[in-house]
């Protein structure tokens, strides 16, 4: 495997663990900031909203651009963002710079993936693809905790000064490792071809089934992060656990996930349905049970374990079928995807911080996410019958080409 991938895996890493590390940080950034925490939550959101825009756009923009020259550009925006959020004391200008610096992030994602694909041989693609993914599963386990730690004992904002850190001796490696020449083009084509391909994937594009597999993606992850994004509060507030123990059971949320994922890896590409309707019926099963004993320790701390694998063993289903649904259209579906996932991610916090500001307590964002999860099993049922009834037709549609983004 060239050492490029690795690089790449290990910048989603460092921005990943900025994507996650303020469910960590809530208490701190509301008192510092003097804001409420569902409004400190909203930051969570920002990232969200930004990352929704950026991946189709970016994915489109830079479509002509060498891919090192697009990777550099996005991480040294990214950079930037956080010395800004670092340094400033105003709640908006920190809104704005988690939405700037989530917008070239979800450009790395679109670049980084046709970048690792065009590294290795063909036979080797499905790995080099679950080493960028592993780069966000990482933060999830280390990333989230470690940054959560940091924030606790040298402030939110040194956590911020980490992640730029981070990112510069990503830019460095991949100044380093990736090519520096030549034009990449969508799906991987001549650069000349560019604009046929592109139009070929947005005819794709208007496929309801892709749109159906979107809305799967978007509330399944709404009803995962409902709950996830005020884990940090719920856990002092309603619990009772005191802060220094918040960073351990967040990374027993990560060391959840990332099992969740590798269960889900295995099975997505034979049983993408099954895995589906297990790991949602999971989620809100979970949230149910969290949701009635948020305020006994030990079943809490068991259940946000039990979030983390339920949640992220829907991921590599998730991903897959938009490209068992649209093969001709792998870069602006994954894109797309990216957009999915991230509406829920924006979604889940702004409606769980509606329940906390209506006076209902943490714990009602628990039943949210089950509420959610309700809806997004629905949606997995009908995804289920349209596929049964087209394949009795048509036959069997192409397998996946395997995971783009493991997103929370």
């Amino acid at each position: 495997m060239p050492l490029a991938v690795y690089v790449l895996g290990l910048s989603i890493f460092a921005q990943g663990t900025s994507e996650l590390m303020l469910a960590g940080l809530l208490p701190e950034m509301a008192a510092d900031l003097g804001v409420s925490v569902p409004r400190a939550g909203l930051l969570i959101s920002a990232f969200a909203m930004g990352m929704l825009v950026g991946a189709p756009v970016l994915a489109v923009v830079t479509l002509r651009w060498p891919r090192r020259t697009a990777l550099l550009t996005f991480l040294a925006v990214f950079a930037l963002s956080h010395v800004v959020g670092a340094l400033t004391t105003d709640y908006a200008t920190l809104f704005a710079t988690r939405v700037a610096g989530a917008f070239v992030y979800a450009g790395f994602w679109a670049v980084a993936a046709g970048s690792v694909v065009g590294l290795v041989p063909a036979g080797s693609r499905g790995r080099a693809m679950s080493v960028l993914a592993g780069g966000l599963t990482l933060a999830t386990v280390l990333g989230l905790s470690l940054g959560t730690v940091i924030g606790q004992h040298l402030g939110w904002r040194a956590a911020f000064w980490a992640v730029t850190a981070m990112t510069l001796l990503a830019g460095a490696g991949v100044l380093a490792t990736i090519p520096g020449a030549g034009p990449r083009a969508a799906g991987g084509g001549e650069a000349g071809s560019g604009g046929a391909r592109l139009g070929a994937e947005l005819r794709a594009m208007a496929r309801p089934r892709l749109w159906l597999a979107y809305a799967t993606t978007a509330l399944t992850t709404g009803a995962l992060l409902a709950s996830f994004s005020y884990l940090s509060p719920m856990l002092v507030t309603t619990t009772g656990l005191a802060p220094a123990w918040v960073p351990a059971v967040l990374a027993l949320y990560g060391l959840g996930a990332l099992t969740g994922i590798t269960i889900g890896g295995r099975t997505a590409d034979a049983r993408p349905f099954p895995t589906l309707f297990a790991g949602v019926t999971g989620l809100v099963a979970t949230s149910v049970a969290l949701a009635l004993s948020a305020s006994v320790p030990v079943l809490a701390v068991v259940l946000i374990l039990l979030l983390g694998g339920f949640g992220f063993a829907t991921n590599p289903a998730l991903n897959t079928r938009v490209f068992a649904v649209a093969p001709d259209a792998p870069t602006l579906a994954a894109a797309g995807n990216v957009a999915a996932f991230n509406v829920g991610i924006t979604a889940g916090p702004w409606l769980g911080g509606l329940a906390i500001d209506a006076g209902l307590g943490y714990p009602s964002v628990s039943w949210l996410g089950a509420a959610i999860g309700v809806a997004a099993l629905g949606a997995v049922a009908l995804a289920a019958r349209l596929h049964r009834t087209e394949a009795g037709v048509a036959g069997p549609e192409p397998a996946g080409t395997g995971e783009v983004r493991s997103a929370v």
